[in-house]
């Protein structure tokens, strides 16, 4: 009876540490920028590996909004000030328009410019001069003193 304890208790030690080292690769792994888009103020990244978790996506984007600016001169506010940056999951690569919905880029010769719409994250400047960030369920608006706020979608009633 020791034997099959010791045995069961080895195993549960092995799931923990492969669950331990899958958890480090998902949530430490580097995020790849593939391609930016652009038209008017308005900006499309193509990522792979993005940020889980909102806070995370939040974070990268504080991290490296400096980079943007200087490797892709993006955001291109509009003379108003307010921009829009779309990050896209761009697991599936360039695709045909298709039969169905797909996000095409004018700034590159058909057919294979497509994407399928699966929208990461959504940073913007509004009028107010306040920074937004779209996440699944809700926008965080962050104010010019650095205070943040989350305001949850509201579901049609």
């Amino acid at each position: 009876m020791k034997l099959k304890s010791r045995k069961t208790l080895n195993a549960i030690i092995l799931a923990m540490v492969v669950g331990a080292f899958y958890f480090l690769w998902v949530f430490l792994r580097l995020v790849e920028i593939v391609a930016v888009h652009q038209d008017g103020n308005y900006s499309y990244v193509l990522v792979k590996n993005f940020p889980l978790t909102e806070k995370g996506k939040i974070h990268w984007w504080l991290m490296n909004k400096d980079m943007l600016k200087q490797r892709y001169d993006i955001p291109k506010p509009a003379s108003y000030g307010a921009f829009t940056i779309e990050f896209w999951d761009f697991a599936d690569g360039y695709l045909e328009e298709g039969k169905y919905d797909r996000l095409c880029f004018t700034d590159m010769k058909p057919s294979v410019n497509c994407i399928e719409k699966n929208q990461e994250f959504t940073v913007g400047k509004g009028l107010d001069n306040d920074i937004y960030f779209g996440v699944d369920d809700g926008i965080y608006r962050m104010k010019e003193n650095g205070e943040m706020f989350k305001r949850k979608y509201q579901p049609n009633l």
